[in-house]
Order: structure tokens, then C-alpha cells, then sequence
């Protein structure tokens, strides 16, 4: 009986254990908690992004729509915007309306929120790759604006 007791003891001892060094017991975060986690952690990526001048960054986030530009119709044509990030930080967002549709509707003062990839310069950084990506060797990015993703 003791021996069987020890077996136990030993079978719980090793299972807490466990559950501490790889987390057996989840937490779930409510849906507001997970999403305001996420944004966080995005705005983390792009200011380190900005802070150490990296570019190829993959990145998410959400910004205000602070001003049109025109269009970029040199080569593959692109809708340019800046949007002002929670952060402070501005971005040119250059998204290619050759692979993607144009935001039409958008104006200065809307939300935007983007997937994409992140160039450093000294403004505050570009985002593009907004877009599916044509033969797959990328990872899609989009944009929503409205209630619609375009990408």
C-alpha cells in the first residue's frame, strides 16, 4: 500500500510539474483582452521597426487616414495615404492597385487597418505588400477600411 501511495504522490508531483514547465492549463483572454494584446504587440513591432531602421518587416496594425496623395503611376500603380498610428508614428501606405483594388471611398479622418510589410525611412516608414501576392512566394497582406478588406 505504501509503495502505491509513493507511486501516486510521485505521478502527481511529476504532473504539476509539468503543467508548470509547459503550461497544460490555458488561459483564455475575452475577445477585447486578446485584440487589444495584438494591437499592442503590433504597435511593439513597428516602433522597434522604426527605432532600429529595419525593413522586411512583416507588420499589422491600425492608423487615421491623415492625408491622400496622389496616385503612383510609374510602373506598378500604387494608392498612397499616410496614416498617423496611435503611437504618433506616420506611415506612407503604398498599396498596388495593379494586384488589388483602390480604397475609392476613403478620406482623410477614416480608419485604416493593414497587413503588410514594413520599409524604414526617416518619415516614419512605408507599408506595402497589401495585396495577395501574384505567384504565392510572398505572404498576402490587405487593408480594411469600412467594414471591406481589399487585398
Amino acid at each position: 500500500m505504501k509503495k502505491f501511495l509513493f507511486i501516486i504522490v510521485v505521478a502527481a508531483a511529476l504532473l504539476v510539474g509539468y503543467e508548470k514547465t509547459y503550461g497544460l492549463r490555458k488561459f483564455t483572454a475575452s475577445p477585447a483582452h486578446q485584440s487589444s494584446r495584438a494591437q499592442a504587440g503590433s504597435a511593439d513591432v513597428l516602433q522597434a521597426a522604426f527605432n532600429t531602421q529595419s525593413s522586411g518587416v512583416p507588420v499589422q496594425g491600425e492608423g487615421q487616414v491623415t492625408k491622400l496623395l496622389a496616385d503612383d503611376n510609374q510602373g506598378s500603380r500604387h494608392q498612397r495615404f499616410l496614416l498617423t498610428l496611435p503611437s504618433g508614428q506616420t506611415l506612407l501606405v503604398a498599396h498596388n492597385i495593379d494586384l488589388a483594388p483602390k480604397i475609392t471611398s476613403l478620406k482623410s479622418g477614416d480608419t485604416v487597418a493593414f497587413n503588410g510589410v514594413y520599409e524604414w525611412n526617416a518619415k516614419g516608414g512605408v507599408v506595402h505588400w497589401t495585396h495577395r501576392a501574384p505567384a504565392g512566394r510572398h505572404a498576402a497582406g490587405w487593408l480594411k477600411h469600412a467594414g471591406q478588406t481589399y487585398q
